[in-house]
């Protein structure tokens, strides 16, 4: 039996948001990675409006590199982000 994955490791996603996911059947980061961006903000529009502003875009990106275990790379990438959004230079 798969486990659920610590989603608040990626950055955007709180404790709401991964039981938001994990409600609609995301529990590994295999999944989120896998998941359109389009999907996850169908999931959120769904949760309700206030979920509306949050931006997954980055999400899968993060996701594939908790997935592989690449902690390091995602902490890089993550100082580009602010609230899972990517920061423009």
């Amino acid at each position: 039996i798969a486990k659920n994955d610590d989603f608040k490791v990626i950055e955007g996603v709180g404790p709401k948001m991964a039981s938001i996911l994990n409600e609609a059947g995301i529990i590994t980061f295999d999944q989120l990675a896998g998941t359109k961006v389009s999907t996850v903000k169908e999931i959120l529009a769904a949760a309700g409006p206030r979920y509306n502003m949050h931006d997954p875009s980055t999400w899968g990106k993060q996701a594939k590199l908790a997935a592989a275990g690449k902690m390091e790379e995602l902490k890089n990438l993550q100082a580009e982000l602010k609230g899972g959004k990517k920061v423009k230079k």
